[in-house]
Parts: C-alpha cells; sequence; structure tokens
C-alpha cells in the first residue's frame, strides 16, 4: 500500500510538473522557434491587387468623453476631451479602424514573416494605433511616451496571454503571438479606457482603415479569395473576389449606424461598448 501511495504522488507530481504555471518552457520554445524558409512564396511578376473602402451609413453613435481623472499624469496629457475610437466615422461617409485581410485563398503557400517588428504606442495613456495589423511570429515592440506605469495586457484565446507592466522610460517590450488569431482584445489594467485590438494573420495582405477608409492589398498571387473585413462595434463581413495577374480587383464593404452587432463576431468586451457609447 505504501508502495502504491509513493507511486500515485510521483505521478501527481510529474502531471503539475507538465502543466506547471503558465507553461512558459513550452510556450516559450513554440514562440521562438524560427520559420522554415523551405517553401516561402515568391513573387511571379504576375502578382494584382485588392482595392476598396469601408463605407459607412447613418449617424455615428455618441460617444462619452473618456474619464481620466484618475491619473494626473494622463490627464495633463489632453487640453480637450479625449473620445474612444471605437466607430470614427471619417467626413468621406467611411469607417476608420476596419481590419480588412486575406482569410481565405492562401492555403499550401507560405510567406516569409518580416523581420522588422509590429509597433504599438503609448501615448497621451491611449493605444496608438488602436487597431494593429500584424504577421504570426512577427515580433511586436511595445513602447511608451508616458510619464507614468503601464501594463500592457493582450488576451488572446489561441496564443499565450501576457501581462506586463512598463514604467516610464522602461526599454521596449518584446513579444511574439505564434499562430494567427484576428481580433486580440488588448487592455491596461492600470487604466481601463486604454484599449486597443491586435490582429494576427498568416499571410502580408492586410490593412486598417484611415482617415478616407481605403484599404489596399497589393502583391496578391492570381486567384479568388475571401476577403474579410472587421470592426469591434459592428462585427465581421466577408467578400469573395477573383484578382487576375497584374489587375486591381476592387470591392466595398458597407457598414450601417444601426446595424445589430453579432456578439461572437469579435471577442469584445461589453463593459468597453457601455462605457465608450452609452445607450444605442
Amino acid at each position: 500500500m505504501r508502495s502504491l501511495l509513493i507511486c500515485g504522488c510521483l505521478a501527481g507530481i510529474s502531471v503539475l510538473a507538465g502543466c506547471g504555471g503558465s507553461g512558459g518552457g513550452e510556450t516559450k520554445k513554440a514562440e521562438t522557434q524560427p520559420q522554415s524558409q523551405e517553401a516561402v512564396y515568391k513573387p511571379t511578376g504576375d502578382e494584382g491587387s485588392v482595392t476598396g473602402k469601408v463605407n459607412f451609413a447613418g449617424q455615428a453613435p455618441k460617444m462619452k468623453a473618456l474619464q481620466m481623472d484618475a491619473d494626473a499624469v494622463c490627464a495633463a496629457k489632453h487640453k480637450e476631451p479625449v473620445y474612444p475610437e471605437a466607430v470614427v466615422a471619417n467626413k468621406n461617409g467611411t469607417l476608420r479602424n476596419v481590419f480588412v485581410y486575406v482569410k481565405t485563398g492562401l492555403e499550401g503557400k507560405n510567406f516569409a514573416v518580416p523581420s522588422e517588428p509590429a509597433v504599438i504606442d503609448q501615448v497621451g495613456c491611449l493605444y496608438k494605433p488602436h487597431v494593429l495589423g500584424m504577421q504570426a511570429r512577427q515580433n511586436i515592440k511595445v513602447v511608451t511616451d508616458d510619464d507614468t506605469t503601464h501594463n500592457i495586457h493582450p488576451m488572446p484565446k489561441e496564443n499565450r496571454e501576457w501581462n506586463v507592466s512598463q514604467p516610464p522610460k522602461a526599454d521596449p517590450i518584446m513579444q511574439v503571438f505564434s499562430r494567427p488569431e484576428v481580433s486580440v482584445p488588448v487592455k491596461c489594467n492600470q487604466h481601463p479606457w486604454m484599449k486597443a485590438y491586435i490582429h494576427v494573420v498568416s499571410n502580408p495582405f492586410y490593412a486598417v482603415t484611415g482617415d478616407d477608409g481605403t484599404f489596399e492589398l497589393k502583391g496578391l498571387p492570381p486567384g479568388t479569395y475571401e476577403v474579410e473585413a472587421i470592426h469591434e462595434q459592428y462585427g465581421a463581413q466577408t467578400q469573395k473576389v477573383t484578382v487576375a495577374a497584374k489587375q486591381a480587383a476592387p470591392i466595398d464593404f458597407n457598414y450601417k449606424s444601426d446595424q445589430a452587432y453579432v456578439p461572437g463576431a469579435l471577442k469584445t468586451m461589453p463593459a468597453l461598448i457601455m462605457h465608450c457609447c452609452g445607450e444605442m
């Protein structure tokens, strides 16, 4: 009986060791493993593109100004009220901060991971950019311009979660997402109004709409693709498009202010929607 108890305890210890804590050792190995270069896609000269814009019809929801009084350093950075970027309508009837990428059609192709990191900054106690695109296994570099301590906390489901404090004038934080995963919400545990989204994809064909609501996905091999647009408030839309050799294929996406948000389309934070937009 005693020998059985000892064996059982040793087996339990072995299981706990394998699962221990955050599983940092195993995760680290997976995320720092170099990408195989054997089948990296090489341009042929026949590549085309997808171009378009994200239209927005109706009145954008009225946002509540962010309350930064809890940190005097943050509040002092802004002379005018600061509003959330959950819904930003452009003057030309388009929508900002929409992530557009090739979702399907590139299966079997392997694309080189950029050597330069994707960068997210903390400026005036806000994340810049609010929506960031990057490739899996590409480094992400977190920097800060603020004289207060931040705490960047992405909350992925398919990748390792991390939560790192960054005091003023600290060195950049370098991390990696090893697997594709769109709509990773990011928060700061020190400043609850700080929100952003990181979209991690398997290919370099992505864009985030800006002041004019347009996008361009350049360098696509000829073929038929499913292109997806994702907005944190209004969810995701997809369209199929065929790219001919050396041609630009036009597509537009259309969102409406009264469009119902579909739960689960994004891993969105309900408290953020309530805080930003009030009643809709």
